[in-house]
Formats: structure tokens, sequence, C-alpha cells
């Protein structure tokens, strides 16, 4: 077994401070929901380190919004690109745009949790479908890309953003989109966490001899608009705020929520390493009942169900490799 890939920053760590040292002028990222929440946090730190970023987003008007005040303090060039996860269309159209041209560093960060039953533009359920399967079709488009950001031994990175939200589920493979079993909102959550983290798996086994590797990250729990489809009784009955709506210590602010994304992504630690699953800016311990809000569970990095969720994937969305 190989040793844990560690760093010298922690749960509270800032983006910023993961940044900081970095020279990133000549470099070019993508981050998907840099719009709002982790996502703005994430870009700012690698345009502050002199990154070329865009911003992936639904809403133009935000994105650019988004852009105007990370100009304020940031040297490197921020565009915004519009991206629709839950539209496959879009999502190519994006890739289109973007090219053959070298990219260094793709986040997909977008995501949705625990919404009501609803289907994407190609009937695909909502959780999966917005967090895999326009964000498999992205990477696979941009797979060139990525290949040809690499040099000098130095590989691209892949971020996939997961979530300790997997430990609620598995890959329902005999019925991921919910056409035949009873709807779980939390399942459909931890379903779409745990794929986030197989496909990291997946795209790295294919890609680390070709320049680039891929990991999974958990950013920990942060308040942001993901929270948006859930009730206030419902996050204090979990314990995530209080009557007053104070906010549960165990949560962190964005700016360190963002940081082992920002470390994935730059860490000198995990230079022509991955597949792995990341959080607190420390490749995860294994899940257990006694820590059950950290660690990573077996079924989220086993690689015989990556491949079979790769081929999923490919079948789903007509794009391999």
């Amino acid at each position: 077994m190989n040793a844990r890939v560690t760093s010298e920053f922690g749960a509270k760590t800032t983006a910023r401070e993961v940044a900081a040292g970095h020279d990133l002028n000549g470099v070019a990222a993508i981050v998907t929901g840099a719009a709002s929440g982790i996502g703005v946090e994430t870009a700012r730190a690698l345009a502050e380190a002199g990154a070329e970023v865009m911003l992936a987003v639904r809403n133009q008007a935000a994105g650019e919004a988004t852009a105007a005040d990370i100009h304020k303090t940031a040297p490197g060039k921020v565009s915004v690109g519009v991206i629709d996860l839950s539209d496959l269309t879009t999502v190519a159209a994006f890739a289109s745009a973007w090219g053959d041209r070298p990219l260094d560093i793709l986040i997909n960060n977008a995501g949705v949790m625990a919404c009501p039953l609803t289907y994407t533009a190609q009937d695909l359920e909502m959780q999966i479908g917005t967090n895999h399967f326009g964000h498999y079709l992205l990477s696979v488009l941009l797979a060139r890309a990525l290949m040809n950001a690499a040099q000098d031994g130095r590989q691209s990175r892949l971020v996939s953003l997961s979530s300790i939200g997997h430990r609620r589920s598995g890959v329902h493979f005999e019925d991921i989109h919910y056409r035949q079993r009873p709807y779980d909102k939390w399942e459909a959550y931890g379903q779409a966490k745990t794929a986030n983290s197989l496909f990291a798996v997946g795209f790295n086994e294919r890609f680390a001899d070709l320049g680039v590797n891929a990991n999974a990250v958990m950013p920990g729990g942060i308040m942001t608009p993901l929270q948006r489809h859930l009730p206030r009784e419902e996050m204090i009955a979990f314990g995530w705020m209080d009557e007053s709506g104070k906010t549960n210590d165990r949560f962190k602010s964005t700016e360190q929520g963002a940081s082992t994304t920002v470390w994935a992504a730059l860490g000198d630690e995990l230079e022509g390493v991955g597949g792995l699953y990341l959080e607190n800016c420390n490749q995860a311990l294994p899940w257990t009942q006694d820590n059950p809000f950290e660690g990573v569970m077996p079924h989220a990095l086993d690689p015989e169900t990556a491949e079979r969720l790769w081929a999923v994937s490919e079948e789903t969305t007509g794009a391999k490799v």
C-alpha cells in the first residue's frame, strides 16, 4: 500500500493560503459552478495566483458579476462561459468553444443536492444527470485540451467534487434514474456523489499515462446555495444550524471549503498522483462509524465499479475515449 498523501494544510486552511507561493502565469483553468459558493473562492484563489480562469456557469449575468469582483484583486484573466450541466447539448457547445487549446486544470465543482424528483433535458435523474453525466461529457470532450497542457513532466489535473454524502448510497445500476424504484432525494445525492468519486478513478486510469491526473475532493460542510432545496426545518433537524440560524461549528467558510479543491489542483504532493479521495487538504482515511462525517467508503473508490460506471457513461452520453 502506498503511503498516505498529506500536506501542511488542514480543515480550516483557506484556498488563498493553499495557493500562496504558486505562480500560475500561463496556467489555464476552468471551474464549473463558479458563480456562487466555493466555486467563486476556488476561481478567486487561482486567478489571484495568476491563472487564466474561465467561470463555467449557467447564469451569464451572475458569472460576469463574479468575474468583475475577482478582477478587483486578481492579476489573472477571468472570463465567463455558459454551460448548463443538466443539458448535454450546452455541455458539448461549451467544450467545442474551448476546443483543443491547452487546459491545465479542470475543476468539476458545480452540483445540485437533494432536489425533488426531476429530470434533465436528456431525461436523466437530475442529481446524477447534472453532477456526474454532465461533468463526464465535459471532461471527456476536454481531455485532448488537458493532454495538450501537460509538459515538462508536469501533469494536468482534473478535480471532481464529491461529498461525504457518498456514504448514503452506491450507484444503483439496475435503476440509476429512478424509473421504477421510489425516489429518495438523499439516496440520489449519495449515488451522484459516489459517481463523482468513481469518475475520478476511471478518468485517472485512462489518462494518467497521457499526462492528466484526476482526484476526487470532499470540500466539507459549507452553507452555500447548494442547500437551496432544503427547508430550514430540515437543516435544523440535521444539526446544521440552531433555531436562531447559527451554523454548526463543524461547518467551514466558503474560503475554507475551497481549500482542498485548490490543493488538488496545485499541491506538489499530488504531482503524478491520481485516483484518490481527498479531504481537509489530505488523502482521506477510511470511513468509520466513530467519525461519520469524514473518510471515504470502499464503494466510492472501487476500480471495478468505476469501470462499470464508465461504460454506462459512454452509452448514456455517446462520448467515448
